[in-house]
């Protein structure tokens, strides 16, 4: 029994290392996917706020002058940039022990007092470095599963900010109120997957505006807001779809190794109690 045991153990030790293996080839795809989906979402909000003021809003866009034109395209830039840099901030975080991501809080906060001008994209949970256990494959996926949900909310913050900052420019109806534009960063989260009809990154949306002075003015109201999606940025980006790709297939690879992981602890457990079992008992 004791060499059945010494046997599991050595093919525990060999799914660690494999798992250490993968856990590394993981965080170096996460890191190459995640800098190309920066420089991706950086051209993808240009566009979408390109389409949405000469599409959406071009008589809004046209009341602008040109110094209010410039100041716009560069708050709307320098949002797709922060957003690039919060996506590396955890992978860079693992490379500096954390170092780097307490930089890039302070940056976001220098940002803030800009007179207000940008708004900063803050509120993002980053999760813990990936620095202690890799042998876990349980521990690993959660890590994977908080990377993709921290991506996401990162795009819907995105979203929302730039709403803002469109509604603030005069792009985007004044009377629009904000949950209306919070709910239109959310509102194809159920889907992020999917590539939607209509230009890519874009929301339409009717609602209903009441006015309270005057209720004749209120009525179903058509309006058009940016909706970053991860699925139609993957999509239009042949590099970015390519990785993702090469993540998936990694994650195969540590679904298995993860299954065979638990089968051999269950082995293990059930080896150790047997042994337990025989040495406790003794014949009346």
């Amino acid at each position: 029994m004791a060499r059945a045991i010494e046997r599991i153990e050595r093919d525990i030790a060999a799914l660690k290392e494999a798992i250490r293996a993968i856990a590394v080839e993981l965080q170096t795809a996460y890191a190459s996917y995640l800098n190309t989906l920066g420089l991706a979402v950086r051209k993808q909000l240009i566009l979408a706020s390109y389409h949405l003021c000469t599409q959406g809003y071009p008589e809004n866009f046209l009341h602008l002058s040109l110094n209010q034109r410039q100041q716009l395209q560069q708050a709307i830039r320098k949002l797709g940039q922060l957003a690039s840099e919060e996506l590396l901030t955890y992978i860079k975080s693992e490379e500096t022990g954390g170092d780097e991501g307490d930089e890039g809080d302070e940056g976001d906060g220098g940002d803030g007092g800009d007179e207000g001008e940008t708004p900063v994209i803050l509120g993002t949970s980053i999760p813990e470095p990936l620095i202690a256990d890799t042998s876990n494959p349980i521990e690993l996926a959660k890590w994977q599963q908080n990377l993709e949900e921290v991506t996401q909310e990162i795009l819907k913050k995105l979203s929302h900010d730039a709403n803002l900052l469109l509604q603030k420019a005069g792009i985007l109806p004044k009377k629009l109120p904000e949950p209306i534009l919070a709910a239109a960063a959310a509102a194809a989260s159920e889907a992020s997957g999917e590539v939607m009809p209509g230009p890519p990154n874009l929301l339409n949306l009717v609602i209903e505006i009441e006015n309270e002075q005057q209720s004749e003015d209120s009525g179903l109201t058509q309006i058009m807001a940016i909706n970053l999606r991860l699925g139609e940025i993957e999509f239009a980006d042949v590099t970015l779809s390519s990785e993702r790709r090469q993540i998936r297939s990694i994650l195969v690879q540590l679904n298995k190794l993860g299954r065979e992981y638990q089968k051999k602890h269950r082995e293990r457990a059930i080896a150790e109690a047997e042994a337990a079992w025989r040495a406790s008992w003794f014949e009346d």
